[in-house]
């Protein structure tokens, strides 16, 4: 974009109400916020379980600052791979069934990584129409013959596998979709995988640390299989940071070696893989955790169910009520702010046009009371 048509394109945002803005959180995350000086009952935040700012996780960072300093230096493959880090990514390929992890900087980073060091020129990914932008954009810079199905249509996918000359394939799937909180339907994706010679390609961004009992969704499906490569996310229900695949011992060797954005970039600070073992050890531990969430989601359905406001199907702490128009999104989500309830609304192109939504995000530190609370809001702005 040419320096002078910056401002003409920010106003143009601005003018269809697509214009984002930051706001200065000034408390820890959790179900209640302090956000540009004014306290706010939050459902915005991917933080499922309350862990990210749980007392057993604040400490083990604590104490691994205390003995192995804050900063990486540099890749794990020039200055060396931290002990504590090792040992958080064999809990974590223990805690989903794999013989072996890796951890990566963010999902993006992960995504991205595995993805182009699986498939380049002359190969092909088929990926689905509702998948995350980091999923698409590791597609396309793969360079392989990029395609996209309708959402979770098994038969639409299966009709491209059979046109493709491309010896390697890859199937790129969310385990949840994020914005829509429904599920693919994986074992006839790894069925297809397997009829068709395919990678498939699990982000379980939103499904670790719930489906499974907090193992994700390789263990509530029973997908072990030597092609399926395993992603989640640790910065959502783990409340912690960063991101990991998981799979076979020679999956994981290949991405050490050929994964360009775990090799070229700055290791995470040791002190992470401290609260990534807190973190697992929480989730064993706390199961009435995942109860809460399943009873808050409960609560909300239930309550939307004579409502005129339409609420899109989902078993997941992702509930998404459907507003139609930016104005009207933005509008109402502003409407509850007024009321102290943070909902964010999300709008194209993180979701198609036309379905600007307020997007409800449940988790395990909400309480009843603020259940309570939510419903009320929504009922009066609905009017």
């Amino acid at each position: 974009m040419h320096p002078d048509q910056l401002e003409p394109a920010l106003a143009a945002l601005a003018a269809e109400h697509r214009l984002r803005q930051r706001h200065a959180l000034h408390s820890p995350q959790g179900p209640r916020v302090n956000i540009d000086g004014r306290d706010y009952l939050a459902f915005a935040s991917n933080d499922y379980l309350g862990l990210a700012n749980h007392p057993a996780l604040k400490r083990a960072m604590q104490q691994a600052i205390e003995q192995w300093g804050v900063g990486a230096g540099a890749s794990e493959l020039v200055a060396g791979h931290f002990a504590i880090q090792q040992q958080a990514e064999a809990a974590l390929a223990d805690w989903v069934g794999c013989e072996a992890a890796l951890v990566f900087g963010s999902g993006y980073a992960a995504n991205l990584g595995v993805i182009t060091s699986l498939v380049g020129r002359g190969d092909a990914v088929f990926a689905d129409k509702l998948n995350h932008a980091s999923l698409n954009d590791a597609c396309v810079l793969s360079r392989a013959d990029f395609q996209r199905f309708r959402h979770s249509d098994l038969a639409h996918l299966e009709a491209l596998l059979q046109k493709t000359p491309a010896r390697t394939r890859l199937i790129a799937v969310d385990a949840v979709y994020s914005m829509d909180g429904d599920e693919a339907p994986l074992r006839e994706l790894l069925a297809l995988a397997e009829r068709y010679d395919a990678w498939l390609y699990l982000d379980d961004a939103h499904g670790f640390g719930l489906l499974g009992e907090g193992r994700g969704a390789l263990v509530e499906y029973a997908l072990h299989h030597p092609r399926v490569v395993y992603m989640a996310t640790l910065g959502k229900a783990a409340g912690v940071a960063g991101a990991f695949v998981a799979g076979s011992h020679a999956l994981v060797q290949w991405l050490v070696n050929t994964a360009r954005t775990y090799i070229f970039t700055t290791a995470h600070p040791p002190a992470q893989a401290a609260a990534i073992l807190a973190s697992l050890q929480v989730m064993q531990q706390e199961g009435w955790r995942r109860e809460q969430v399943q009873q808050h989601i409960l609560t909300l359905r239930q309550f939307m169910q004579d409502k005129s406001l339409r609420l899109l199907s989902s078993r997941s702490p992702i509930q998404a009520i459907i507003i139609g128009t930016n104005e009207a999104a933005v509008g109402m989500a502003a409407a509850l702010r007024e009321r102290g309830v943070w909902i964010p609304a999300i709008r194209p192109p993180t979701v198609p046009a036309g379905t600007a939504r307020l997007r409800v995000s449940l988790s395990a530190g909400h309480t009843a009371g603020d259940l309570a609370a939510l419903l009320a809001a929504l009922q009066q702005v609905a009017r």
